[in-house]
């Protein structure tokens, strides 16, 4: 049975901004060590089947770009991606939304703290 439907295109579709399959190469592992951890404080074993890292590793990749892609075309008309246009996509799922939120505060106030720390370092280097 030979359906040419059901493989891939090596061709962008029309109207995206998607590249296609064979147009980038990706450098599997890097994220291996980090999803290892975090597979394990979800409850994985301490060290989990490399088959399983790989699985997990290419859903998350394929979950960012799918994302990238998306905010890319949302942000098309301003030519520049935006943080609000990641807040936009995940704005229906609760969960995301509000861990993202929580670290973007969060990451204000290490902006902040830095620069207080560093102001404050200006300041005893001109009394010596």
């Amino acid at each position: 049975m030979n359906n040419s439907t059901a493989a891939p295109s090596s061709k962008p579709r029309a109207g995206s901004s998607q590249p296609s399959e064979a147009s980038f190469k990706r450098k599997r592992g890097v994220f291996q060590k980090d999803l290892q951890h975090m597979m394990y404080g979800f409850g994985d074993d301490p060290n989990p089947l490399p088959e399983s890292v790989a699985l997990v590793e290419d859903i998350v990749v394929e979950y960012v770009t799918d994302l990238v892609h998306k905010a890319q075309d949302i942000a098309s008309k301003r030519g520049k991606i935006l943080t609000e246009d990641f807040l936009y996509l995940i704005r229906k799922d609760a969960p995301k939304l509000n861990r993202c939120t929580e670290l973007l505060s969060m990451n204000e106030e290490l902006k902040q703290a830095r620069k207080a720390f560093e102001v404050d370092e200006e300041k005893l280097a001109t009394i010596e």
